[in-house]
Order: C-alpha cells, then sequence, then structure tokens
C-alpha cells in the first residue's frame, strides 16, 4: 500500500510532468487569439514560449535542489506545487504574450523539482527500497508526459483555457494535500552553497571525460533533432491535416504511451541484443527514414500510424549513454550524467526556436510544406550518423 506522503511526491511529479503537455494540444489557438496571427507565426511565438521553459528549468533545477538541502523538502515542494497553481490561474486569463511569457517563465522555474521529489524519496527509502521508489518517480513523470496532452487535447475542445482551470485545481487540491500529510525528511541541514547551485557547473566536467567529445557531440545533434516532435507538432498537424485540439493532444498521448513501451520494454531486448554500437548505428538511419516519412506523410491516418514506429527511434538515447558509461572512468560517471543533462537541456532550449522558424518559412505566404521541420531533423539525424560512422572509421572511442 502505497503511504500518503509517497502518493503527493507521486501526484506532484505527474502534475509537473503535465505541465510541459498539458499546454501543446492548445497553444496555436491560444497564440491565435493573443497575438491575433496565423499559425505559421503563432508557431515563432510558441517556440518562445517552450525555450523560456526549459532555459528556467536548466538554470533553477538545481538551485532548487540545494534549497531543498537548505530548508528541508517540505516547503520547497509546497511553495512550488503552490506556485503552479498560482501560474495555471494566470495562463488562464493572461490575454497579452508577455503574461503567457511570465506564466510560463514561472511554471518551469516552479516545475524544476525532480531532484527534490527523489531526495524526499532516498530520505524515507530503506536501502534495499531506494530503487524501487525512484523507479515510482519515473514512472509517475512517465506518466504526466502521457496525461498532459490527453488532458488538454480533450478540455481544450471547451476552449483554449479550459486546461489551465482544471489543471489550477488540481495543484491546488495537491497543495491542501501535502499540508495535511507531507512530513519533513531533512536531518542535517547543508549550508547553501552557490558553486553547488550553478547551471553551468556539470559542463565543467568536460574537462575529465577524455575521449568522449565525439560522442557528446553526437549526444547534443541528436538531442536537437529529436526535440522537433514537442517543438511543432501541434502546428504541424493542424496546418497539414486540420486536427483539432483533441486529436493533437490524442496523437500526442499515443507518443508518450510508445515511448514508455519502447524505454521501459523493448530497450531490455534490443540493446542486449545488439549492443550500444550497433543501436547505435542502425537506428539513426533509421530516424533518418521516418523523420522523412512524417515530412511527407499524406494524411492523418497514416501519421497515426507512423507515430509509435518513431517513437522507436529513441533507443539512440539509452544506448549513446551506455556507450558512454562504459568509456568514461568509474570515478566520473557523475559528471558524465550531469554533462548529458545540461547538454540535453541546451537542446531543449535551442531546437523550438529553430524548428518554428522552420516551420514559419515553410508555411507563410503562398509556400505550404508544414513538413519542413521533419525533413530538417531528418537532416540532423543523417549528420548525426555520420559523425559516428567517421569517428568509428579513425578508431576513436565512441
Amino acid at each position: 500500500m502505497v503511504r500518503l506522503p509517497v502518493l503527493f511526491i507521486l501526484v506532484t511529479m505527474v502534475i509537473e510532468a503535465m505541465g510541459i503537455g498539458l499546454i501543446m494540444p492548445v497553444m496555436p489557438a491560444l497564440l491565435e487569439e493573443v497575438q491575433g496571427v496565423g499559425l505559421s507565426e503563432a508557431a515563432l511565438w510558441g517556440s518562445v514560449l517552450a525555450s523560456a521553459y526549459a532555459l528556467m528549468q536548466f538554470l533553477f533545477s538545481p538551485l532548487i535542489g540545494n534549497l531543498s538541502d537548505r530548508f528541508g523538502r517540505r516547503p520547497v515542494l509546497l511553495v512550488s506545487m503552490a506556485v503552479i497553481c498560482l501560474d495555471y490561474v494566470l495562463m488562464s486569463v493572461a490575454h497579452t504574450f508577455w503574461l503567457l511569457l511570465v506564466g510560463r517563465v514561472i511554471a518551469g522555474v516552479a516545475a524544476a523539482t525532480m531532484a527534490t521529489a527523489t531526495a524526499f524519496m532516498a530520505d524515507i527509502s530503506a536501502p534495499e527500497e531506494k530503487a524501487a521508489n525512484f523507479g515510482l518517480v519515473s514512472a509517475a513523470f512517465g506518466a504526466g508526459f502521457v496525461l498532459g496532452p490527453a488532458f488538454g487535447g480533450i478540455l481544450g475542445e471547451y476552449g483554449a483555457r479550459a486546461p489551465f482551470w482544471a489543471a489550477a485545481l488540481l495543484a491546488g487540491a495537491n497543495v491542501v494535500f501535502g499540508l495535511l500529510v507531507l512530513p519533513e525528511t531533512l536531518r542535517r541541514p547543508h549550508a547553501f552553497d552557490w558553486r553547488r547551485a550553478n547551471p553551468l557547473g556539470s559542463l565543467h566536467a568536460l574537462n575529465a571525460l577524455p575521449g568522449l567529445g565525439a560522442l557528446l557531440a553526437l549526444w547534443f545533434v541528436f538531442q536537437v533533432a529529436n526535440w522537433v516532435y514537442p517543438a511543432v507538432w501541434a502546428y504541424f498537424t493542424q496546418s497539414a491535416f486540420g486536427w483539432r485540439e483533441g486529436m493533437v493532444g490524442l496523437s500526442l498521448a499515443v507518443y508518450g504511451v510508445s515511448m514508455i513501451v519502447v524505454q521501459g520494454v523493448v530497450i531490455r531486448w534490443v540493446i542486449p541484443w545488439l549492443g550500444e554500437r550497433r543501436t547505435i548505428a542502425w537506428f539513426l538511419p533509421y530516424n533518418v527514414v521516418v523523420l522523412v516519412a512524417i515530412a511527407y506523410v499524406p494524411n492523418g491516418t497514416l501519421l497515426l500510424l507512423l507515430t509509435p514506429l518513431s517513437a522507436l527511434g529513441a533507443l539512440v538515447q539509452p544506448a549513446i549513454q551506455g556507450l558512454a558509461s562504459r568509456i568514461a572512468d568509474d570515478d566520473a560517471q557523475g559528471e558524465l550524467q550531469g554533462v548529458l543533462a545540461s547538454i540535453t537541456a541546451i537542446a531543449a532550449i535551442l531546437s523550438p526556436l529553430v524548428m518554428a522558424r522552420i516551420f514559419n518559412l515553410a508555411t507563410e505566404g503562398a509556400r505550404h510544406f508544414p513538413g519542413a521541420p521533419f525533413l530538417a531533423a531528418s537532416g540532423l539525424m543523417a549528420m548525426a550518423w555520420l559523425l559516428y560512422r567517421r569517428q568509428n572509421a579513425r578508431g576513436v572511442q565512441a
């Protein structure tokens, strides 16, 4: 039976992960309403909101983690959830782009608490329970990625702001629940250290990872390409097939479920069978083909059929992580994971701006090729594949 404090943590992770996907199905309609622009230009404004959210998560995740070590898990988690509740109210009533931007900035800061939630689970877990409890946190976060777009798509049919009012009620109820059941678990507060709160600190570890430069470059290119899905999916499907919010949310939920199956099940036999190197070598070109197919897909039905197939391409990510982990020294594993996380965050900041601009250029005026961002992403995947082949041909580790 799940204890009530653990239930609060899991619900918090679901709500925070939902914040990423909740806005995706309704973003085109919301920005068209607020800015008075067409779909092509709305994608540009949407990319600014997406990048601002990612930037705040990148900047504030280490800071909030350190605050929880200083002041405790309970106040950090409760305050962040209360701020998320108020942010959803702000998004519900915002009638200017700048208020929407403020809302996304606040949401990005307040939702940067996964490290605090994980620390709480570590505090309350016996050594033999920690791995399983960390898995619960990850599973709840994954569930939020699936529920967010579905939630936003279904409620978006009742108006672009309806999902935010519902999410505000849910977050507010969770604050009350946390006030009643959440204990403080921090036993020995640590002094706050600005050096540990530096978001660029993990990138300093690059010097401690000799021989991994080419593989880290590969990771960056792959991440920029792969972020095309959340960056432009809602705009692409509406422009190409006229999908409404409900259909956009359903398709994103299908992608989320497919990702969970791939990362939780398929990976357990594909990578042991092929090994990391062949998984990278085979699935990078696989991604090229899938992205080209999405760029030119003639109807929405075929796109839905392609969605689970596109999720298979995500096998590249754990394969790169596994290979990098093999190459890095045993005492540099923490630095490696920090570098990978920082590179991923930078890609999440840059990719929406690039992909939305490509969509804008390909759809404004008389031009109409909404699949252009996916074609560009396929080119990046091809570049990543060539990088990998080149470093192998040179006999470089990676």
